[in-house]
């Protein structure tokens, strides 16, 4: 298979872990139920739980408890976009071509899916337990998983974005609200898939480092998409930034200058990726892809 079929097969597989740990639309608490899977279901590229099984599977790993942890970030990065979508944060009414949540089912029902998913997620990770004789491995895939995504990851990283909204913000601020708000999600993934295939502290160390450059990147790429994209390609509203007065690489550098750093940070991720034995390109082209992506 060329990169495209292999990648379809390969978010086909993550969106089926997905799926398989969704709530049941039924009870008397069902409407949350609704929400967290109509915000789970809207059309996201899978591409966390994609990145998670490639590097369990450049380790080696072969088991099926990277299933539940697979649909456990993809909950979790779901939360946090229905929390930034409120009103009360960047106030979206679309994402991915459709009603973001809570145009959908209202700002009180949206509040609740979004801590409903982020819960959610652990109780699901927790599932792996059952599904693999090595514990001291999914007890410290948890515990990536809450670091990254708690007030030393994600949380802290939308915390100071919010803060600095309407402040003029420097590049080391940016840089720490980048690496915590979008690239914590993407350490965790991929330094999850090695933990749980068992690579070394010092392989996972890389891994980490090579993910925070992805990060950067993707979220540089970002920047430049909401001045350069196109909407009716991205699945949302252009220009949202500089609506919502926010400091971006495209203000910092303009757009040639946001280019340019993305091409860096691609260059270091993949540096650190070459580094590991592997005649599975794959990987390769999948990060390459990513962040030189044009929605």
């Amino acid at each position: 298979m060329n990169f495209k079929e292999t990648l379809t097969a390969r978010q086909q597989e993550a969106e089926a872990a997905v799926i398989r740990w969704l709530p049941a639309e039924t009870g008397h608490q069902k409407l949350i139920f609704q929400a967290m899977n109509y915000s789970v279901l809207a059309g996201g590229k899978r591409l966390r739980p994609v990145l998670m099984k490639e590097v369990y599977r450049l380790f080696g790993g072969r088991g099926e408890e990277i299933q539940p942890f697979m649909a456990a970030i993809e909950m979790i990065h779901t939360s946090s976009l229905v929390h930034d979508d409120l009103p009360a944060m960047d106030g979206d009414e679309y994402r991915r071509g459709k009603h973001t949540t809570w145009v959908e089912y209202g700002e009180d029902m949206a509040i609740l899916a979004g801590d409903a998913l982020m819960i959610y997620a652990f109780e699901v990770a927790a599932k792996a337990f059952s599904m693999t004789d090595q514990a001291a491995r999914v007890g410290r895939a948890i515990e990536i998983l809450a670091a990254k995504t708690g007030i030393y990851g994600m949380i802290g990283g939308q915390t100071v974005d919010v803060e600095l909204t309407d402040c003029p913000v420097s590049r080391e601020q940016l840089d720490f609200i980048y690496r915590l708000k979008t690239g914590a999600l993407l350490e965790a993934s991929m330094v999850i898939g090695a933990v749980l295939a068992g690579a070394g502290e010092k392989e996972q160390k890389e891994i980490e480092e090579m993910a925070s450059d992805v990060g950067m990147a993707f979220q540089i790429q970002d920047d430049i998409l909401d001045v350069a994209g196109d909407a009716q390609v991205i699945g949302k509203p252009v220009n949202s930034d500089e609506k919502n007065n926010k400091t971006t690489y495209v203000t910092l550098y303009g757009l040639e200058g946001a280019k340019e750093q993305v091409k860096e940070y691609s260059r270091r991720a993949v540096e650190i990726l070459d580094r590991f034995p592997s005649e599975d390109v794959f990987l390769r082209e999948l990060i390459l892809s990513l962040i030189n992506r044009d929605r």
